[in-house]
């Protein structure tokens, strides 16, 4: 339970804030949003930080429970698949960022359940 705490601890803020700047800034984050899947080389290189960080909370944190644990599982597994997509299909990857940067309405949906599941997670590691 030491290392769900940690995690949440860690997790929870990023995510939270990522998720209020999607929110808060939604033509800012849709420029960045353009110009990172514009770039290959970012794309390939976000894939390159991704998969480590994914490995190494899932390597410390391959949890199956029924309880807030598991979503930081999920996290982990998520961003080992992020992270090898970006590396080996980041032509793919940028063809689906054009078309989620496209569609403005997507920003909220994200941004949103970004941000209360770092909220969640930051009471988690933080307050419980």
């Amino acid at each position: 339970m030491e290392t769900s705490v940690f995690l949440a601890k860690l997790i929870g803020p990023v995510f939270l804030v990522a998720g209020l700047a999607v929110l808060i800034s939604p033509q800012r984050t849709r420029q960045l949003g353009r110009e990172f899947v514009g770039s290959e080389a970012l794309i390939f290189l976000s894939g390159i930080i991704t998969l480590p960080v994914g490995l190494a909370i899932v390597i410390v944190h391959n949890v199956w429970v029924a309880g807030w644990p598991v979503i930081i599982t999920i996290i982990g597994w998520l961003a080992v698949i992020a992270g090898i997509a970006r590396m080996l299909a980041f032509g793919g990857i940028r063809l689906i960022g054009q078309a989620m940067v496209d569609k403005t309405s997507l920003f909220a949906i994200p941004g949103g359940i970004m941000a209360l599941l770092g909220a969640y997670l930051a009471y988690q590691g933080y307050l419980s």
